[in-house]
């Protein structure tokens, strides 16, 4: 079955995402590949852990942010990495019941069983080349927000 561009799934009104990655490419990469995809996405981006938390909470220059729908974490970022920001995340009521993927250049299995132990709901490798990583996002795009059913923003707080 194929979706008419721009159709979101019936429980959103909006597909927002936040996106902790430090790279400047992959952030580029991404958002490219969800601009040409088929459904309405806002991408929020911050480049670490802290500013990540913060942007959930609503804290500092993020107050009055809205929630996202789903948190995608690179692993190696400054100040505090994705594997301690997700167990932040899931130590947090307020914020548990976020889907959490993690979006990494880490292949290493300490860090995918890492990131299954503490939650996340996938563990994405980013592919290296451009066409392979269009093609994951849309993958991931097609999975996460029209097949998979995700909590309601006002039922997860």
């Amino acid at each position: 079955m194929t979706l008419p561009d721009q159709t979101l799934p019936p429980n959103l009104k909006a597909i927002r995402i936040l996106m902790a990655e430090d790279n400047d490419m992959d952030v580029f990469l991404v958002r490219a590949a969800f601009e040409q995809g088929r459904l309405a996405v806002h991408l929020d981006v911050t480049e670490n852990g802290v500013d990540a938390l913060a942007f959930l909470r609503g804290e500092g220059r993020y107050a009055g942010a809205e929630r996202p729908d789903l948190v995608m974490l690179d692993i190696n970022m400054p100040r505090m990495d994705g594997l301690s920001t997700l167990k932040a995340i899931r130590a947090d009521p307020a914020l548990r019941t976020l889907p959490v993927v993690m979006l990494t250049t880490s292949d290493a299995e300490s860090d995918v069983l890492r990131s299954y132990e503490n939650f996340a709901n996938a563990y994405i490798v980013k592919p290296i080349s451009m066409d392979s990583f269009f093609s994951v996002v849309r993958t991931f795009e097609q999975f996460w927000f029209s097949v998979v059913r995700l909590p309601r923003p006002e039922r997860a707080e």
